[in-house]
């Protein structure tokens, strides 16, 4: 499985939620609206998910291992920080 696309929204009011993202897996299949948070520890990935009857929330699609949620967190999070760099303007003073 690859991570052919990856297209982050950044969320411009304060808070802890930064970005909205959608992924593509082998420019086949879509995962939409995995948020990019800001934890006590760092950016970290939540993937998405619904509030379920008894107020918890569940996720709706997610990754069967570690080492995969540690794939995808690293290329949203590095597609993210580029996207940072990318839309801040040159200051002209």
């Amino acid at each position: 499985m690859q991570i052919t696309d990856v297209r982050v929204r950044k969320v411009t009011k304060e808070g802890k939620m930064k970005a909205i993202v959608s992924i593509t897996l082998d420019d086949e299949f879509v995962v939409h609206d995995i948020k990019v948070i800001e934890g006590e520890k760092g950016l970290f990935i939540a993937m998405p998910s619904r509030k379920a009857g008894d107020g918890e929330y569940r996720d709706i699609a997610h990754p069967i291992n570690s080492v995969t949620r540690d794939r995808i967190q690293k290329v949203i999070l590095d597609s993210y920080a580029q996207a940072l760099t990318q839309e801040e303007p040159e200051s002209e003073e």
